[in-house]
Order: structure tokens, then C-alpha cells, then sequence
């Protein structure tokens, strides 16, 4: 059964305590950057760039949290344990509670994220694989994925995603299709992460079609509403020929 964002009721937020940002080893408003960032940018932003609009209605939503490279934590005696995953979703949570909190905490949030993304890199692949799986699993993020630019020189392979059943992650069944794309069926996004190449993509079972770029989607917002405002316009105009005319007409009668 597909699960998606509509299907989660928000859950509230609850607030444990103050937190005494002064006291942690790191600071959640610039977290330090990894070498080799640029590497991962341009795919993390096409992936979240495409999420927003699918699941956030470009951040508006006050249910779906959304996030990359951000503090999640996960031991609540101790706020220095946490990852900073590329990308995490969250359904059915108050966002803008989280964002005010500047830090992901499961136990105030209601809920661990739904799932967690990481984008292949040199100086982050081997715990992307090594390490990351367990402490998800051990979180409870039901859905786990990683996507590899390079095609498998950091991750060991293109595409993996994992569900969590029984404490573990399953992997999830891969296709390849006649051009090469390499997909996986994500059953929270109701939809299928594609490897191409080595740029993401997303396809959609139920249209039966890619996602659009999501520049691409503005784009024709864009186009559209440039039409609308034209076409307002010429109605305007020919409302006030209108107006002259009866005013004419008027002053001759």
C-alpha cells in the first residue's frame, strides 16, 4: 500500500526543556561543511528541488518537514549524538515547530523522519554504507535511501534503498530498463528514484511518466501566469473600449 503525505495527521509538537545551544560541540545554525560538498550539490538540490514540489507544495505545507544536511538527533541525553543526513522527509509533523527548534529531535517531533537520503561522495561513502544503515534502523526511519553520481565508486553500486522491516533494512528490488535507467519503487513516495546517468530522476506509475525538472515546473507556472496576466490585461483593455464607447454614445443621445 502506498503511503503518502496526505495520508499522515499532524502530529503535535512538544517541547522537553530548553536547549542550551552555547553547550554543544557543534552549532546548528552553520554546521561545518564536508570537503567534497561541491561533488554532491547540484544532485542534492535536483532531489530536494523536485520533493519540495512534490510533497511540500514549495514549503508551504505545515506538515511535511523536509531537509538537507541538518542536525537530527537521536539520543535525547545527549544532543552531540546525530547525523546530518543529505536529505530526510517527514510526514504528518509541524514543520515550522522543527525549524524553530533548529534541531530534528524524534521525541519532540512525534516521529522519526519517514526517510533519510545520502548522495555519494568520497570522503562519506564508506559510512553511507557502513555505518548509517544500522543507526537509521536503530532511529526507526522506515525508508532508506542512497543514490551514487559516480555509479558505484562510492556506495559499491548506482542506487540502493532499503526498507526497514524486523529491525533491518530490506533491499529494495531494482529494474533496469531498455536505456540503461536504473529504478527503485519507493513505497512512501508512492514513486520510483531513478539513477540516469548519474542524475536522479523520479517516475511516477500512476501517470506513467518522469517528474519534471523542477525548474521546469516553475518555468510553465511561470509561462502560465505570464498568459493569465496577458489575457487579464486584453480583457481590461477591451473593457474600458467598451466603457468609452457607451460614454460616446451617451453624449451624442
Amino acid at each position: 500500500m502506498t503511503t503518502t503525505a496526505s495520508t499522515f495527521a499532524m502530529l503535535p509538537y512538544v517541547k522537553k526543556g530548553e536547549i542550551d545551544y552555547a553547550a554543544l560541540d557543534y552549532n546548528p545554525d552553520d554546521p561545518e561543511p564536508m570537503p567534497d560538498a561541491m561533488e554532491q550539490e547540484f544532485v542534492v538540490q535536483e532531489i530536494l528541488g523536485i520533493m519540495h514540489s512534490r510533497f511540500t507544495d514549495f514549503k508551504t505545507r505545515p506538515d511535511v518537514f523536509l531537509s538537507s544536511n541538518t542536525i537530527l538527533c537521536y539520543d535525547p541525553t545527549n544532543l552531540n549524538v546525530r547525523r546530518q543526513p543529505d536529505i530526510y522527509l517527514a510526514f504528518g509533523v509541524d514543520q515550522g515547530a522543527i525549524r524553530r527548534r533548529r534541531i530534528y529531535l524524534p521525541w519532540e517531533a512525534g516521529k522519526p523522519p519517514d526517510l533519510a537520503l545520502e548522495v555519494g561522495s568520497d570522503s562519506t561513502g564508506a559510512e553511507d554504507t557502513r555505518v548509517k544503515p544500522a543507526v537509521y534502523a536503530a532511529i526507526g526511519i522506515p525508508e532508506y535511501w542512497r543514490f551514487d553520481p559516480s555509479g558505484g565508486e562510492h556506495h559499491g553500486g548506482p542506487l540502493w534503498g532499503g526498507m526497514l522491516r524486523e529491525g533491518e533494512y530490506q533491499p529494495v528490488e531494482l529494474t533496469r530498463e531498455p536505456d540503461g535507467v536504473l529504478k527503485g519503487y519507493s513505497e512512501l513516495m508512492g514513486l520510483y528514484l531513478s539513477w540516469d546517468e548519474g542524475w536522479p530522476r523520479f517516475y511516477d506509475p500512476a501517470t506513467g511518466m518522469y517528474l519534471e525538472n523542477w525548474r521546469q515546473m516553475r518555468a510553465a507556472m511561470e509561462t502560465e501566469l505570464a498568459t493569465y496576466e496577458a489575457q487579464n490585461a486584453s480583457l481590461i483593455a477591451e473593457n474600458e473600449r467598451l466603457r468609452e464607447q457607451i460614454r460616446r454614445l451617451q453624449e451624442g443621445g
